[in-house]
């Protein structure tokens, strides 16, 4: 089971239908359900899908060397794709990770699916809590 919090949903599902007819392709990050001021009932070391990372950096290195320079190390075990075509399924051309989460329209709740490398469906699970707040050491 992939669980994933419905703020972050919503703001991939609203992204995928402003750049609808392009594909939108971010990668997603995980906060462990313990660091939740909300007790989500879930194993405290279970990950949930909080965040996304704007487009990386190095895009043409990453073409030609198959390394993402804007990925820290041991990160990014997940990514959001939209398939404006409406193929709610992993394809060919998807960058891969361990879960991709897959958009189609008319991007609402019943169009998104998860899914694992190979393509086969896992259970998406959204969670109505907020990860905790983050800030830059002074």
């Amino acid at each position: 089971m992939i669980y994933v919090t419905r703020d972050l949903l919503t703001v991939l599902r609203e992204r995928a239908a402003s750049e609808d007819p392009d594909e939108v392709n971010v990668r997603l990050s995980t906060t462990p359900a313990g660091e939740f001021e909300t007790d989500l009932g879930l194993d405290p070391e279970t990950p949930v899908v909080t965040h996304f990372t704007l487009p990386s950096v190095g895009g043409s290195v990453s073409s030609v060397f198959g390394v993402d320079l804007g990925t820290p190390a041991g990160d990014g075990g997940a990514r959001f794709v939209s398939h404006p075509n409406g193929f709610l399924g992993v394809s060919r051309t998807d960058d891969l990770a361990a879960v991709v989460l897959v958009a189609v329209p008319p991007y609402d709740d019943d169009s998104v699916a998860a899914f694992d490398r190979s393509g086969d469906g896992v259970k998406l699970s959204v969670v109505d809590a907020v990860p905790p707040t983050e800030s830059v050491p002074e």
